[in-house]
């Protein structure tokens, strides 16, 4: 345990590596290495498609008897994610790529097979044309027939074309512009009745506002006078009405009937039920000889009945005079009161 982390183990002085025994591994063994799929590719028995930069877990071996100057080749072993058939591919050294060998068919193969035959062709001819200077001429000899040839092919073809097709530009831009005149007035019109529209929406407006400001006024002027006739008071008629003389007893007449009516409906001021319930009659006890309290009651009821007859006799009067009864309820409450002072004495 304490060498676990040392770096630099011992040796003795009698070491001798030569003496340890060597392991017998086969060359074409193969290792497990992780790697991604170089290219895209479709599986034969499945038809399932593996994108390049997929991960694998793979076996990796080397090929005996294939080198590229010097350098080995590898070939790799994976399996289909959806069938588990086995692929494999190996390294290109040649082309700086990956070759397809079992088991799936690279996509964009023939796009790439194309350009390096494309290739093959052109650098056979130049190490040809290198060699043989007649062949230069033949060359370019074909290369000037060909041109001619697509060029008078060309010709042709624009030829045909200006015979089937006949174009009056003349027309065509006539056309145009009476779209785009038509186009204008079209604009034209509808400005016209957008401004047509907004200048009625403006006169029904100012009619409206006009029609409520004059029935506000009416409102308001209607308003004023109820408030008016509501602040009269209904004892009005009776306090304003006043007869002449030239009006005789029919009006002394016609205000006893309204005052008939008033004390109906509101009562008498003066009546002896306003202030009878502040007189407490005493109850009885010995008989007690006591005229000052009669003739003095007595005095002030002759003369309020003098005082009624001469306002019944008067036409020329305004209001009632009921001081008769409001006379005699004041005279009761002076008697209760003197009875009391002299029964305390």
């Amino acid at each position: 345990m304490s060498e676990r982390k040392v770096l630099n183990k011992y040796y003795p002085p009698d070491f001798d590596p030569s003496k340890i025994p060597k392991l017998k591994l086969p060359k074409d063994r193969q290792y497990v290495v992780r790697l991604m799929a170089p290219f895209n590719m479709r599986c034969k028995t499945c038809g399932e498609y593996i994108y390049k930069g997929k991960k694998f877990n793979a076996r990796k071996e080397t090929i005996q008897n294939e080198l590229y100057m010097g350098l080995p080749i590898f070939r790799f072993y994976i399996k289909c994610t959806r069938c588990l058939a086995e692929i494999t591919f190996k390294t290109d050294p040649v082309n700086t790529d990956y070759a397809m060998e079992h088991g799936a068919t690279r996509n964009f193969q023939a796009e790439k097979l194309i350009e390096e035959e494309e290739k093959r062709i052109q650098q056979e001819r130049e190490e040809e044309e290198l060699n043989n200077p007649m062949k230069v001429l033949e060359n370019r000899t074909k290369d000037s027939k060909m041109e001619m040839e697509v060029l008078e092919n060309l010709q042709e073809l624009k030829e045909l074309n200006q015979r089937q097709a006949q174009v009056d530009f003349e027309g065509m831009i006539g056309q145009y512009r009476q779209l785009e005149k038509r186009e204008r007035e079209r604009e034209k019109e509808e400005d016209e009745q957008e401004t047509k529209d907004m200048l009625e929406r403006a006169l029904v407006k100012r009619l409206r506002d006009s029609d409520s400001e004059s029935e506000k006024e009416e409102e308001e002027s209607s308003g004023s006078q109820s408030n008016k006739s509501s602040a009269d008071k209904p004892t009005d008629i009776l306090t304003t009405y006043k007869p002449t003389e030239t009006q005789g007893a029919s009006a002394g007449g016609v205000k006893k009937a309204k005052l008939e009516s008033w004390e109906k409906s509101v009562g008498t001021l003066g009546g002896v039920k306003a202030l009878g319930s502040l007189v407490v009659r005493k109850k009885p006890t010995a008989a007690v000889n006591k005229p000052s309290p009669v003739v003095a009651t007595a005095a002030p009821s002759s003369h309020t009945d003098s005082q009624a007859s001469k306002t019944a006799e008067s036409p020329n009067a305004s209001k009632p005079v009921t001081t008769q009864n409001s006379s005699s309820s004041l005279s009761l409450l002076g008697a209760y009161s003197d009875s009391d002072s002299n029964d305390s004495d």
